[in-house]
């Protein structure tokens, strides 16, 4: 389920979040997640939860509680988790996907003991798509998540096609990607592209 490369569709960075889904989805894209910092808007999540079910892909919100309980599952920030209570988040979700964002491996080893289901961590690289994500950890810092759990983990932070390599080395199990897709004069294409890459890289 968790391997290859992650989609962000951010509502901050595109005025056309369904038309940016598509080109996610179109590529093979098939765990994407919805962000939404200003609010998540009830009708493009519940268009974007219906193209996902058909595309066969996992739709991820986040931050917002309520919300995830209308998708797939929540990926949830180390403050938002400390804030909402992170075992009764666990037990809403039930069966849903819970993923945590970690920035060194003694978080990431709480949120396995938490019963997350992956990890995101990073940011790997600078990034101007999240304002508060703090200093680049690189693939050093990747490495040694990685290392410090058995959950699957999931680089994120200013990562490109040309920067793919370094982090499969580094044993990301997926990559997720946000402004390579959405900045890309051809979503579509570029979306293809790292999907192309990854695979040649862990065949």
């Amino acid at each position: 389920m968790f391997s290859g490369i992650y989609g962000i569709v951010d509502r901050s960075l595109t005025p056309r979040p369904l038309e940016l889904l598509d080109a996610v989805l179109g590529a093979g894209i098939r765990v994407v997640q919805y962000r939404a910092k200003a609010g998540v808007d009830r009708e493009v999540l519940r268009a974007m939860r219906a193209r996902t079910r058909q595309r066969g892909a996992i739709l991820i919100v986040n931050d917002d509680l309520a919300a995830a309980l209308e998708a797939d599952g929540l990926h949830a920030g180390q403050e938002d988790l400390a804030a909402l209570d992170a075992r009764a988040v666990r037990a809403r979700l039930g069966r849903r996907v819970l993923g945590i964002s970690c920035g060194v491996a003694s978080e990431a080893v709480a949120a396995q003991m938490l019963g997350a289901d992956y990890v995101g961590t990073g940011p790997v690289a600078a990034t101007m798509t999240k304002g508060d994500a703090g200093a680049p950890i690189g693939t050093r810092g990747l490495r040694e998540v990685v290392a410090a759990t058995r959950l699957p983990v999931v680089a994120i932070g200013g990562i490109t096609l040309g920067g793919l390599a370094e982090v499969a080395a580094a044993g990301a199990a997926m990559a997720a990607v946000v402004s390579a897709i959405a900045a890309a004069p051809d979503p579509g294409a570029a979306a293809r592209a790292l999907v192309e890459r990854w695979s040649e890289l862990t065949a």
